[in-house]
């Protein structure tokens, strides 16, 4: 390939600016050579995705880049998180030295780093921060709700902004447009129509990757983001990092009296959109007495219970009167208190819903939890299972799953789109390799896949 061919191809490529700073001399020694590595990378981008997975440093990353970014601007970061989280962060700035805090509305806020509940957005002022940091940032996925405009609006044009999360887009490589918009790198709508395309042989017309852009959309990705799944995705050694043995074990509620409208021409039951509560609701008995079983099975063992539904943690509570639960309608401080307690050991039986408890917690002091109601959100199921599976956790994590009649397709859709998330980490991976260690454009084969019908009317001239 000739100089000016290969000028031409970098010119033409689509990369993240660099308008941050270069704090490489800088970084706390007691991050790993992979956190510092992010660290430097995402100061020196200004605005970036960190994608580390769960156990992986996130909050001593963000921690640290905040360090850094607020000296660079006014003196004053934002680190907003999910409900909870926000003491766990306080609690790892005191460890390790940076001046931090908690607030509830902006005339609590300090010099240093400020830590902030999502739901208390309202209650702050944007402009006052010279830097942000969204932790469990996969709030930012659904692009029509409120939160994730907000975000986008309130944050708009701030020079250094951080989104951190393990599951940047567990169902759709579409998700990564929210973050590149919040961040500032490209509109989510000129994404699309750079990368995707939209697959109208689907009955729902699936917008997909374009075959012959699939390695630059992970190159562009690449040039703003940093995402692993151990520490050797990004050059550094696993050691200390292995994970102990993970186990799932199912189990088969007894049988329900299910009715007969629920059941399909041969008698099975089956679930759907339309039938789903349903079937769940007459099944939620025989589901939390088998869950009482396991956990007295285990005694001295501390448990996690997950359900999907209030109908569900009713049952769970009457099946286990040592349960505390946890629900959407208690007073933020009563949720904190109980959260709290169960991480410090004072509770050991916990029910809750993934939706509400399964993002940013630390739980590795836990090696036993039983899903007594699920939903088809594999995010939930990833980030709810690294509450506990996560570097950290010293003994075998048990996983209990506890399914009646009609359940299993949910099991089945979980299982695919697990299979979706290996495949974009694995195409992440590889682009971060092509950028850390390799300066020539790298061409992809074009190896079509998709097959589509000709029109009838080239079939008649034909």
């Amino acid at each position: 390939m000739s100089p000016d061919y290969e000028n031409f191809l970098q010119r033409k490529s689509v990369l993240a600016p660099l308008r941050g700073l270069d704090a490489s001399p800088r970084i706390a020694d007691h991050l790993f050579p992979f956190q510092r590595h992010c660290v430097e990378f995402a100061l020196k981008v200004g605005t970036s995705g960190l994608f580390l997975d769960t156990g992986l440093g996130k909050t001593e990353c963000e921690l640290e880049w905040c360090h850094h970014a607020m000296a660079a601007t006014n003196g004053m970061s934002l680190i907003l998180t999910p409900l909870a989280v926000a003491q766990q962060f306080r609690r790892r700035a005191e460890k390790w030295g940076y001046e931090a805090r908690v607030i509830r509305e902006q005339s609590e806020a300090r010099h240093g780093i400020n830590i902030c509940n999502y739901d208390r957005l309202d209650k702050i002022d944007p402009s006052a921060f010279g830097s942000v940091a969204l932790d469990e940032a996969s709030i930012l996925k659904n692009f029509t709700g409120r939160t994730t405009k907000d975000l986008i609006k309130a944050f708009k044009g701030c020079r250094f902004k951080l989104a951190a999360t393990a599951t940047p887009a567990p169902n759709d490589h579409m998700e990564i447009g929210n973050y590149a918009e919040f961040l500032d790198i490209m509109n989510a709508n000129e994404m699309l129509s750079r990368f995707f395309i939209n697959d109208a042989s689907t009955a729902s017309q699936d917008w997909r990757l374009k075959g012959h852009a699939v390695t630059a959309f992970w190159d562009w990705m690449a040039s703003f983001a940093r995402m692993a799944e151990k520490p050797s995705d990004l050059g550094d050694s696993d050691k200390g990092f292995i994970l102990p043995p993970f186990t799932v074990k199912r189990h088969r509620a007894r049988d329900s009296n299910i009715e007969n409208a629920l059941a399909d021409l041969f008698g099975t039951v089956t679930m759907s959109a339309t039938t789903m509560h349903d079937v769940k609701r007459q099944t939620s008995q025989a589901r939390a007495e088998l869950s009482a079983a396991l956990v007295a099975a285990e005694p001295h063992e501390m448990w996690i219970l997950w359900c999907d539904t209030d109908y569900e943690s009713d049952a769970l509570k009457a099946a286990i009167p040592s349960a505390i639960d946890i629900r959407g309608s208690m007073p933020i401080e009563a949720k904190e208190e109980r959260i709290e307690a169960f991480a410090t050991g004072q509770i050991k039986h916990l029910i809750g819903k993934p939706s509400m408890l399964g993002m940013g917690l630390d739980w590795s002091h836990c090696a036993r939890m039983a899903f007594v109601g699920r939903s088809y959100s594999y995010e939930q199921w990833y980030q709810a299972v690294r509450r506990c599976w996560r570097f950290g956790q010293t003994r075998e994590l048990q996983v209990h799953i506890v399914v009646a009649e009609g359940e299993s397709e949910i099991g089945r859709v979980i299982d695919r789109k697990a299979d979706d998330h290996a495949k974009m980490k694995r195409a992440m991976r590889d682009a971060m390799s092509r950028a850390m260690g390799q300066s020539q454009i790298v061409k992809a084969p074009y190896l079509p896949e998709h097959l589509e019908r000709l029109p009838l009317w080239i079939k008649s001239a034909a």
